[in-house]
């Protein structure tokens, strides 16, 4: 099992932490988190982090390791990606790799090179004066490929992107084939109709706002966390950021956060569907017997003797 990696992957509210946490129990696993937003700490309602009693189930890597006021980057992630695996497989565990970010998951399973470029704060006073669209379309000159996965809402991913290109001369490299995995992961996906997410992103969004997902958001403002860094962390943050901001009211604010994450789990699902290697899945049963089969030890070849096993 040293070679082995079990990614779950899916939109917004498809279900893959309770699923993970369901299967690394029963595959004595252990859980990577490849969400860019559940990397920071206090950021826990808005992003879906699992509860602390369900950490104490299954071990999970990759939360709350970064504060907020920092940038944590694709490169941070892979740094200690890598170390998570380690230390999984050290146990003799099997890692699961779980979440919706298509970059990190990319970064991940394809070995996906990201260059080390420094901040460029002039640039980024520059860019900073551009919109959203204006910077979408920027990137999407630059670097076409990286423009299709990225969420064009949010400025701080867009403004990082170009900033990459720009060090770099050139987009980023197109992943090579070295997985790492080593013998090639085996790559779940949830799959739901778009009727049916939809239903249950709106339900959702409705209990983390009973949750306190508000408070939460005031919270981090007292951590002396900006409102303009809440609303580069996109989605639930930039939309409770702009409510208590007084730039919309409280239904405006539900009604255009509902829309804004729908439109993500869309992004999230055009980008997954072009990946053939998925193995799409409706229920907990399919995914066991998927991982039992991925799991089982490859048989020897065995020859007639007297013949050339060729």
């Amino acid at each position: 099992m040293s070679n082995k990696l079990i990614v779950i992957l899916g939109p917004t509210t498809s279900g893959k932490s309770s699923l993970a946490i369901n299967l690394a129990q029963k595959f004595n696993g252990e859980i990577i988190s490849a969400d860019s937003r559940q990397v920071y700490k206090g950021m826990d309602i808005g992003t879906g982090k699992v509860t602390k009693a369900e950490q104490k189930l299954i071990k999970h890597y990759l939360l709350d390791v970064s504060s907020p006021k920092k940038q944590f980057t694709v490169s941070d992630f892979k740094r200690l990606l890598i170390s998570a695996i380690a230390q999984i497989r050290g146990k003799d565990k099997l890692p699961f790799l779980v979440g919706g970010s298509p970059f990190y998951i990319y970064a991940a399973i394809d070995n996906l090179q990201i260059p080390e470029v420094t901040p460029n704060q002039k640039l980024r006073n520059q860019l900073r004066r551009k919109t959203t669209t204006q910077l979408f379309a920027m990137l999407k000159k630059l670097d076409p490929v990286r423009a299709k996965n990225i969420d064009k809402n949010n400025p701080r991913r867009l403004i990082r992107a170009i900033e990459i290109v720009k060090a770099t001369g050139k987009p980023v490299p197109p992943p090579p084939n070295l997985p790492l995995a080593g013998g090639g992961a085996l790559i779940i996906g949830i799959k739901k109709s778009r009727k049916q997410l939809y239903k249950l992103i709106d339900q959702r969004l409705e209990q983390r706002l009973n949750q306190g997902m508000v408070n939460e958001v005031k919270k981090l403002l007292k951590q002396k966390i900006s409102h303009k860094r809440l609303q580069e962390m996109g989605l639930e943050y930039r939309f409770i950021s702009l409510y208590l901001q007084d730039h919309l009211t409280y239904e405006q604010m539900v009604e255009q956060l509902k829309s804004a994450i729908h439109k993500f789990s869309k992004r999230q699902m055009t980008w997954f569907q072009t990946d053939k290697r998925i193995k799409w899945i409706s229920s907990e049963k399919q995914a066991e017997r998927l991982i039992k089969d991925y799991i089982k030890p490859s048989r020897p070849r065995t020859t007639i003797r007297g013949r050339d096993p060729s």
